[in-house]
């Protein structure tokens, strides 16, 4: 396309030069210049007005000067103009825009790429009709007949396609219809374009509005689906990937446009033929021969599908006919590829020293206050996702919706790849189909597959293998101790996916033949686990201890007897790993102890336990991260010992007040303080000086009269990060049950900051913040009594709108901390809540019964009776909800609280006079009212 006349701006020669050279000397790796001299020197030149008018110049008309130098001038105006766009001039934005258009048709395909990037950061920044010449210069350029024109719009579009497609679905001064209207039919002709450029960047940008669905795309579906077919068996991988995932896409989003509706398509089995079937069973057949795809990343695209097939519920008979196929085709895609990245990992043993780059990002979960907690239910002892793994979740979840119905498929084909053993009884007694095949070093990829296909189906099949589950495990137990490093580590995993039953084994096994012989088979997994904790291989050591947290979790109590050689192996792990395996020790360590509570509890334990433990302390500086998870570990193993963890908790104590003061200093200044600030020691610490106040109970009040934790918690409870928030909340609550004394001095300002949190107008976003706010003002409000008294009334209008619109907010923990606080609030105060109690009652009463029974319940409802001998009327419309919510108790446990709910229901039997009460009871369900026989009504 020609180029629009030039605008006024001209450049200066020597400006011109000079940031050429500097550009080119960034760029050169030969330059012996400073680079971070040259980026000053760019950034000074950012300050002024027309700087980013010469890098359009350059990228636009610097023909003279290298592709590498131009490109390089439109990144850095792409940077720039993220941060200037729109304090620029109007006629800098114009001159900018002018010199981006000529570009889609560059003769270089990177410029025309590095045009095309920029003009989606100027339609993010400005929108698509502030730049009404784009979209002519678009069509102009894709009804070319010239590639190079045609590339380069069809790169800029898929590129506003990709980063902000709602912008062409809206409808544009000057234009009939929306631009994605416009340009369907475009993208739809170059789906048959003879360029795999061109196929490749129509489709991805199709793809783009699946999830949105414009009426455009709804309207186009039926043409939509015949050019998908059209590229099913397209000579590009790309586009074969792009094909397999527009139709997961469409499964997960609008899957009724494959449900029904007849399409003549090309079988990719039978390409000779044209067939006449229902779109779902036609994707269906393309996509598992595209399973099979000489190519890992489409045949990953299109095992993508089974997942999302079953995680959309879609009938499962569609699928049904299929297994038989798909199965032995995941099973193949479930061994290891020869390029696989883990085969070179599985070598490295434990001399060689942990990279920066080898150590996970970790994300601490901040203290939590309810029954939303999210549990880290991570079984990946993979990172990267591949076709392996994908195939492998494809297994599980299919196993998840047909169960046992997979078995005579499945067990054949893992036997074939098993060596002669107990599961080989197991097959052969069951699926006589099935062959022996010897096992070799040169087969040990797909032994490690059918180990990884058992543990996949562990949870779904779990009925069909339960009776043969003693041999199953026999037959893993010696696969711990293979040679190859990758076999003895899937072995640990798929051990992990049966520990719930291999303990329910255990405990049945002691109900019937007797204590020490239930242990037999449960102490060799437990053997085989710890044995390769100690294992020279960093994989196999990852696995070994992933397993055995979740093996600890399962078992809980009855590991005590089994604890000392628990304990010993962890501490020879802990002396002999390096960093990356270390924070897993950790976890499985305080995994043990939250699994055997204050069984921990004994100086022998404590002798094996501590000393290690208190040296790694000590090694780490207050900045080092890998102090992270050894604050989690001993936040476990405090809450665990009780008070037997007093002889540690000082040094501890004041270690963690140390960190959030250091951190809170480095926050303001971290050139003062040494290093950066990082709020996740501050989370790790608050949470740690929670669990002290958990396990030490009133035995922590010393070590806090004698801090500041007071006043570095108050700061804490004010900070604008969440996660802070949501842990000092926790320990303020926490602190309230066991030294309320230490708070008061400052009692108003902390119910301030709590009351602000619940009424936020974020608190949508900030809603675990929010929920622990809430549980600390009822936990203050039931030691400091009266002294709440001021802002009862603010509370109560915070905590109203939260219970009768709990739906909105869809957060049970949020709703249960809300009706017990209210509860609590009254119980304390019921002369101030019980005037308001009709506004308030039903909704209550609702949230009430969805409570599990504990302390917490029973201070609700201690508030409920008090507020009814004041104001009995005001429950009077609600008191079909009232009595649910008695109802809902399955024993209350305070003799004294039984008898105030019985004289509450009397009270109202005996108010309620010419059949009134009768007709209460009549709208009662049968179960509720044989649960009201216990109080005599």
């Amino acid at each position: 396309m020609e180029a629009p006349p030039a605008a006024a701006w001209q450049p200066q020669e020597e400006g011109f030069r000079e940031i050429c050279g500097l550009l080119e000397h960034q760029i050169s790796p030969t330059s012996t210049a400073d680079k971070s001299q040259i980026w000053q020197q760019l950034q000074h030149f950012s300050q002024f007005p027309d700087f980013n008018n010469y890098l359009a110049f350059i990228l636009s008309r610097a023909e003279g000067k290298s592709v590498e130098i131009r490109q390089a001038a439109g990144l850095l105006l792409k940077n720039n103009l993220r941060n200037a766009y729109k304090t620029m001039t109007p006629t800098n934005q114009q001159y900018i825009k002018s010199e981006l258009l000529p570009c889609l048709g560059a003769a270089d395909r990177h410029l025309r790429s590095t045009a095309g990037t920029i003009i989606s950061v100027i339609v993010q920044l400005g929108g698509i009709s502030g730049w009404p010449e784009l979209l002519q210069a678009v069509i102009t350029c894709l009804d070319s007949n010239d590639l190079n024109h045609m590339e380069g719009a069809m790169d800029a579009l898929s590129k506003i396609c990709e980063d902000i497609p709602q912008v062409l679905d809206t409808d544009v001064p000057g234009l009939s219809d929306r631009p994605i209207k416009i340009f369907l039919p475009r993208l739809f002709q170059f789906f048959q374009s003879p360029h795999t450029s061109l196929r490749k960047l129509a489709l991805g940008s199709v793809n783009q509005y699946i999830m949105l669905m414009p009426a455009a795309l709804y309207e186009s579906m039926n043409q939509y689906l015949q050019s998908l077919f059209a590229l099913a068996n397209d000579q590009a991988t790309e586009v074969r990937k792009l094909v397999c995932a527009a139709f997961v896409q469409l499964i997960e989003v609008q899957p009724s446009f494959l449900e029904v509706g007849i399409l003549l398509i090309k079988s990719r089995a039978c390409s000779s033929d044209w067939t006449c079937t229902p779109h779902l069973r036609s994707v269906a057949e393309y996509i598992l021969q595209v399973n099979k795809d000489g190519d890992d990343e489409v045949a990953l695209e299109a095992c993508e599908f089974w997942s999302a097939y079953c995680d959309a519920q879609l009938p499962p008979e569609n699928l049904r006919e299929f297994l038989p196929r798909l199965i032995p085709v995941l099973l193949s895609n479930m061994a290891y590829a020869d390029d696989d990245e883990s085969l070179a990992e599985a070598e490295e043993d434990e001399s060689l020293p942990d990279r920066d780059q080898d150590l996970k990002p970790r994300f601490h979960t901040s203290r939590f206050h309810g029954s939303d907690s999210a549990e880290d239910d991570d079984d990946d002892i993979v990172n990267v996702w591949n076709l392996r793994k994908c195939s492998a979740a494809a297994l599980d979840i299919l196993s998840n919706v047909f169960g046992d119905e997979i078995l005579p498929t499945l067990m054949p084909v893992v036997q074939r790849f098993c060596p002669p053993s107990a599961i080989a009884v197991i097959v052969t007694q069951k699926y006589p189909q099935a062959k022996l095949s010897a096992s070799g070093d040169e087969s040990w990829k797909d032994r490690e597959a059918a180990v990884l296909a058992l543990g996949a189906v562990a949870e779904g099949c779990i009925n069909g293998l339960h009776p043969n589950l003693s041999q199953m495990v026999g037959f893993l137990i010696p696969l711990l101790d293979d040679k190859f490093p990758l076999i003895r580590s899937i072995s640990c995993w798929t051990i992990s996916r049966f520990s719930k039953y291999i303990v329910q084994i255990l405990l049945s096994s002691i109900q019937e033949s007797g204590h020490q012989k239930g242990y037999e088979q449960f102490d060799k997994v437990l053997m085989g686990l710890l044995r390769r904790i100690l294992d020279s291989n960093k994989r196999v050591q990852e696995a070994a201890c992933s397993a055995l947290a979740t093996v600890e979790e399962e078992a809980a109590e009855e590991l005590t007897p089994r604890l000392e050689i628990i304990l010993q192996h962890l501490m020879c792990a802990l002396g002999k790993y390096q960093r990356r395996n270390l924070r897993i020790v950790y976890d499985a360590i305080g995994t043990l102890a939250d699994a055997v509570g204050a069984e921990l509890n004994q100086p022998a334990y404590l002798e094996i336990l501590m000393p290690p433990l208190i040296a790694k302390w000590q090694q780490l500086s207050n900045s080092d991260k890998d102090l992270f998870p050894l604050l989690e570990c001993f936040t476990s193993i405090a809450q665990a010992l009780g008070a037997g963890f007093s002889q540690f908790a000082e040094p501890v104590f004041q270690r963690c007040i140390a960190i959030i003061h250091s951190q809170q200093l480095a926050k303001a200044d971290p050139v003062a303080a040494g290093f950066p600030y990082d709020k996740e020691f501050i989370v790790c610490s608050l949470d740690l000086l929670s669990g002290l106040a958990e396990g030490l109970g009133s035995g922590i009040e010393s070590l806090v009269s004698q801090s500041n934790l007071r006043d570095l918690l108050l700061q804490c409870c004010m900070d604008d990060a969440y996660d802070i928030g949501q842990s000092a909340f926790a320990l303020l609550g926490d602190l309230a049950r066991v030294c309320t004394v230490h708070l008061r001095p400052r009692l108003p300002e902390f119910l301030d900051v709590a009351v602000k949190q619940l009424n936020s107008p974020k608190l949508k976003e900030t809603i675990s913040v929010g929920n622990n706010a809430c549980w600390a003002i009822g936990e203050l409000a039931v030691k400091v009594r009266q002294e709440i008294s001021p802002i009862v009334m603010t509370v109560m209008s915070c905590l109203v709108p939260i219970l009768q619109h709990s739906e909105e907010l869809n957060n049970k923990s949020l709703t249960e901390n809300s009706a017990i606080t209210l509860g609590r609030l009254a119980w304390v105060c019921p002369e101030l809540v019980s005037p308001h109690m009709e506004h308030f009652m039903q909704s209550w009463c609702i949230a009430l019964s969805m409570i599990h029974d504990d302390i917490e319940k029973e201070d609700a409802f201690r508030g409920l009776c008090a507020m009814v001998r004041i104001n009995p009327s005001g429950a009077l419309s609600s008191l079909v909800f009232m009595c649910k919510a008695i109802a809902s108790w399955h024993e209350i446990r305070s003799p004294e609280l039984h008898n105030e709910v019985c004289q509450v229901l009397h009270g109202y039997k005996q108010m309620l006079r010419n059949g009134a009460w009768d007709q209460c009871m009549s709208a009662l369900e049968p179960p509720v009212k044989e649960k009201l026989l216990k109080y005599q009504v």
